[in-house]
């Protein structure tokens, strides 16, 4: 039995399916999927309704493209114009998938293997600790009859940092946007969100989240997602990049936990917009 944790799919069904070809998965493996599993790519149904079916199987960070499917889905936003998971509105399984989408957790760990996961990262002055906390606080309102005016007011980009006196949908939105959002942030744990590229880019008094001596840090190793532009190297010992831009024309790509192997298959085309 091995374990697979995968970068953002976003839709790219085909290539999933290439790489778990290459992998050998097999019936007793699993996988661990960094979130972004939809929208850009053209295959956002065929997706989840694949994940659906080995779901037993999988463990799943949501990511903010996950999150934005849920808000449209739950009518507290209209979709944009890259969007590509209209078909996944329609369908008629659509209530079943959401619902198995909407229950999925923002952060993951598993002490036995060593690993803990999240989308996009875990802010320098959280302990692992405080950021299973806080994650939870998210994951029970999702969970709960509150989901549809949590999606009306998770959009947003403050507060910027975090502090414990932060309260209702503030201190939600800024608990989201850490796990699901983040790639620059200052020591403080004050996030910059205009800055998307590599790590050449990072804006006059910010870092990669990673690069700071992180709490979280200490004590596991971590696979976040999200940042196609670092092309899988976040050059910090235990710490994976596992969005390599399968949906801009780069590749998907793997990491078996058990002995760090990497595996990617190329993209088939560019599909991002």
């Amino acid at each position: 039995m091995a374990t697979y944790a995968i970068g953002d799919i976003q839709g790219c069904y085909d290539e999933l399916q290439a790489l778990l070809e290459a992998v050998g998965f097999g019936e007793t493996d699993r996988l661990w999927l960094a979130g972004d599993l939809v929208n850009r790519g053209p295959k956002s149904l065929q997706t989840l309704r694949f994940l659906y079916s080995i779901r037993d199987r999988v463990t799943v960070t949501l990511g903010n493209h996950d999150l934005h499917l849920l808000a449209v889905y739950h009518k507290a936003i209209r979709p944009k114009r890259s969007d590509t998971f209209h078909d996944i509105l329609n369908a008629p399984d659509a209530k079943q998938l959401m619902k198995w989408l909407r229950h999925q957790p923002l952060l993951i760990t598993n002490a036995q293997l060593g690993y803990t996961m999240v989308h996009a990262g875990i802010p320098p002055q959280w302990s692992l600790d405080k950021a299973s906390k806080r994650a939870r606080e998210v994951e029970t309102i999702l969970q709960s009859t509150l989901a549809e005016e949590f999606f009306r007011h998770m959009y947003g980009n403050q507060p910027a940092c975090w502090s414990g006196k932060l309260k209702g949908w503030d201190r939600l939105r800024t608990i989201t946007n850490y796990f699901t959002r983040m790639r620059f942030c200052d020591s403080l744990g004050r996030m910059e969100f205009s800055a998307k590229g590599t790590l050449s880019s990072q804006p006059t008094g910010f870092r990669p989240w990673f690069s700071h001596e992180g709490k979280a840090l200490q004590d596991t190793k971590l696979i976040f997602g999200h940042w196609a532009a670092l092309e899988g190297k976040a050059d910090i010992e235990n710490v994976y990049a596992l969005d390599t831009g399968c949906v801009w024309g780069g590749k998907l790509t793997a990491l078996r936990l058990e002995d760090q192997t990497l595996f990617s298959v190329n993209s088939n085309m560019r599909y991002g917009n």
